[in-house]
């Protein structure tokens, strides 16, 4: 039933049977005849169809629960399986904010030390989508914040505490001040973030309670994008310090502490809460603690 159970989790997250059928690479056909013997199994219609997909019927929003569960089990138990034989080995798919992309950077590169045969995809996601991915068991970890998302039934490791720098070039007034206050920014020419960003959220937020509301003219959801326009004009932006000591090293531009509020936002690492974990899994959140404590 695993097999089937998969189909109808790709059904349920693409809300259409074409292209559910192409990410499992399979041909529509097969799709839809493995529904059917689902349902035949199950006793009940998971799903409402005419010419297209219709949703999940009552019984179908019940059953996605179970079929999470189960999927998520049995890729748990071959996880075990092959870890008693094969020690750590497999592919672990990790989404991380894009302000947190150096220290998904830090992470994979301390655990591919250690687990040599573990292969890592690592997608740049809103923490809203990371949330979803891990719901739908698209991604087996995420990077992401822990105190303004609801998180859930998630285990979480912290990594580091967010602290905001302004990114500006060389020939900037800001360039060679100690530190900048939130209010000071609200005639700035800025780049941010685009607004489906939670750290676009938290910068809006902190202008809020500096009495300011400064418009970006350009934004973004990459944040290459803000340092490069930074670079080529007289723009400025707002980034983590980490990532922005990351993407000003060796150009023209200068990184300045914000001064002005004492908050700091806890990014870390977000897991499913099963009990055990994967014997990946856990080696990762291993791995995690680990950074935090440098």
């Amino acid at each position: 039933m695993i097999d089937k159970l998969e189909m109808f989790l790709a059904v349920a997250k693409e809300e259409h049977f074409g292209r559910a059928a192409e990410s499992l690479g399979i041909a529509q056909p097969t799709l839809s005849a493995g529904i059917r013997q689902l349902e035949y199994q199950l006793g009940v219609q998971l799903i409402f169809r005419g010419s297209r997909f219709g949703g999940l019927t009552p019984e179908g929003q019940r059953a996605l629960v179970w079929a999470r569960q189960i999927v998520a089990d049995a890729n748990q138990l071959r996880e075990e399986m092959r870890f008693s034989h094969a020690g750590l080995t497999g592919h672990l798919r990790l989404a991380t904010i894009p302000t947190a992309l150096t220290w998904a950077a830090k992470l994979t590169a301390g655990f591919g030390e250690k687990h040599p045969n573990v292969r890592f995809t690592v997608l740049s996601r809103t923490s809203v989508e990371i949330l979803s991915m891990l719901e739908n068991l698209n991604i087996d970890a995420g990077i992401s914040y822990l105190d303004n998302e609801p998180t859930g039934r998630l285990s979480a490791e912290l990594l580091y505490n967010e602290r905001y720098h302004l990114v500006c070039s060389e020939t900037s007034p800001f360039a060679a001040r100690a530190s900048i206050e939130w209010k000071e920014l609200g005639a700035a020419r800025l780049c941010l973030l685009t607004p489906d960003m939670q750290n676009r959220r938290i910068i809006n937020r902190h202008f809020e309670e500096a009495g300011i509301r400064p418009e970006a003219r350009i934004e973004s959801n990459s944040t290459v994008v803000l340092a490069a326009n930074v670079m080529s004009g007289d723009w400025v932006t707002v980034l983590p310090a980490d990532i922005a000591n990351f993407l000003t090293a060796g150009k023209a531009l200068r990184t300045v502490p914000l001064a002005g509020t004492g908050a700091t936002h806890a990014v870390g690492l977000l897991a499913p809460n099963r009990e055990p974990h994967t014997p990946v899994l856990r080696a990762l959140l291993s791995e995690a603690r680990r950074l935090a404590q440098r």
